[in-house]
């Protein structure tokens, strides 16, 4: 049998959580956001070429990570149809403390696609106004980092180093300086 053969099989929910839920595809075991939930991820990058950064703890990695501001689209009861395009505006603003005058959809993107279902999608934000310290609401603890984009490698270098996770989705800004 296949990898192809499988995706005829039935779905088993193995685990349902509040956010997460694992299943089994034939061989295949993965994991997917409940009641299908999606992400908005923002790309923010302000008239000066500096490109806006959130640092926050993440329990499975057990470690400070490295990333682009981002949040699950609807995903409270007070949320429920939530426009994407929405849920990054207000996650921008939660998370960095910024608001952004325009906010373009870049498209759907898969963070993890041999392990996890989930889909995010990516928005460029323009025209950055600063109206708050961000930080993140209720216990979130969220750090806010402005770096340049012609010193993003390395930004990023120093944080490995310094033992931080970095977020796959950096690669949107690491990407041309990763093919010179």
């Amino acid at each position: 049998m296949t990898d192809f053969d499988d995706a005829h099989l039935p779905v088993e929910t193995m685990w349902e959580g509040r956010f997460i839920t694992a299943k089994r595809r034939g061989k295949w075991e993965y994991v997917s956001r409940a009641r299908g939930i999606h992400a908005a991820v923002i790309l923010a990058i302000d008239d000066e070429e500096q490109v806006v950064l959130v640092e926050q703890f993440r329990v499975p990695l057990g470690r400070q990570s490295i990333e682009l501001p981002a949040g699950l689209v609807g995903d409270d009861e007070s949320l429920q149809g939530e426009k994407s395009a929405d849920a990054a505006a207000r996650e921008l603003e939660e998370e960095t403390g910024y608001r952004a005058g325009r906010m373009d959809e870049i498209g759907e993107f898969y963070s993890s696609p041999g392990m996890v279902s989930e889909s995010f999608t990516l928005f460029r934000a323009f025209d950055l106004e600063k109206v708050s310290e961000g930080g993140g609401v209720g216990s979130e603890d969220i750090r806010v980092h402005v770096v340049a984009l012609d010193a993003i490698g390395e930004a990023i270098a120093g944080w490995r180093a310094q033992g931080f996770a970095i977020d796959v989705k950096l690669l949107s800004v690491l990407g041309p300086g990763l093919l010179a």
